[in-house]
């Protein structure tokens, strides 16, 4: 690949650029990704990592930009990559591996970091189908057990995620590196409570809440008759009324030591797998 190696001007998509200096325009916009407000101007967002990137693109999602350091030059995958993203229209660019790590804010970064569009499924466009299962999440406010969840619910095969009301940017750098790459292995929804509310009463779910006042053992539950919608509460808070009176059934996890709650990741987790019991075994891989 030719690379532009002029210090002056503004870089054209699709073209690769090599890059020095912290104080470039270009490296000042990616770092400032760390903050919601420009992902959100920009609708933009960082993913670290060789592999999350090729993941990406093979999953079709729009690559911006491309960066990596110049250590990794020359290995065939990033290679790959870089003339992928270049035939995409993205721009590439190879930088110091000091530039790299102000990027990513690590004294051991990736040697890739890819810088994506984000990308909502509108809520109407869900329609589940028989056996999926989708995790609605209720104002989660931390980055790493989004991230969690959104990998734990790849991992069980759980066909999407919607938020409501006002979380945690699944965007973030912190909640993309604790999916480990499935933010772009499944969709992602928006929605208010209200929205929530009218959206399940059309789509032909059945919402299994988490509830402390929950009566019902959440192993007692027929999860097969319908597509299932886990939903789980706030971390602090729980889950409000508005949200707790219109699911179909309140579970609960029985306890037995001095803790008093579930972390929200695990809490999921195991609601999960026990939902999609009956459809996974281990012959699927």
């Amino acid at each position: 690949m030719n690379s532009d190696r002029s210090d002056h001007g503004t870089p054209r998509v699709g073209q690769v650029k090599e890059v020095t200096s912290l104080t470039n325009p270009i490296i000042k916009d990616i770092r400032a990704l760390s903050q919601k407000k420009h992902r959100d101007e920009t609708r933009s967002f960082m993913a670290e990592g060789l592999k999350l990137v090729i993941d990406a693109l093979d999953l079709g999602w729009k690559i911006k930009t491309l960066v990596y350091a110049k250590a990794a030059k020359g290995k065939p995958q990033v290679e790959q990559i870089a003339a992928k993203a270049v035939a995409k229209g993205g721009l590439v660019l190879e930088v110091s591996e000091k530039v790299i790590s102000t990027i990513t804010r690590r004294d051991n970064p990736q040697m890739v970091v890819g810088i994506f569009e984000q990308l909502y499924r509108p809520l109407k466009d869900i329609r589940p189908q028989e056996g999926e299962t989708y995790v609605a999440l209720d104002r989660v406010r931390d980055p790493g057990n989004l991230g969690t969840i959104i990998r734990t619910a790849d991992a069980a095969g759980a066909s999407g995620i919607i938020l409501v009301g006002e979380t945690t940017d699944p965007f973030s750098l912190e909640t993309v590196r604790a999916t480990m790459g499935s933010v772009f292995a499944l969709p992602i929804a928006r929605a208010s409570a209200e929205e929530f509310v009218r959206w399940q009463k059309s789509a032909g779910v059945q919402v299994v809440a988490t509830h402390l006042a929950g009566s019902v053992d959440y192993r007692t539950i027929d999860y097969r008759s319908k597509p299932v919608v886990l939903l789980m509460g706030n971390e602090q808070a729980g889950l409000p009324v508005e949200l707790a009176r219109e699911a179909g059934a309140l579970a609960r996890i029985p306890q037995a030591g001095r803790a008093d709650s579930l972390n929200l990741a695990i809490a999921t987790g195991i609601m999960l797998f026990e939902a999609r019991r009956h459809l996974l075994s281990l012959d699927e891989r």
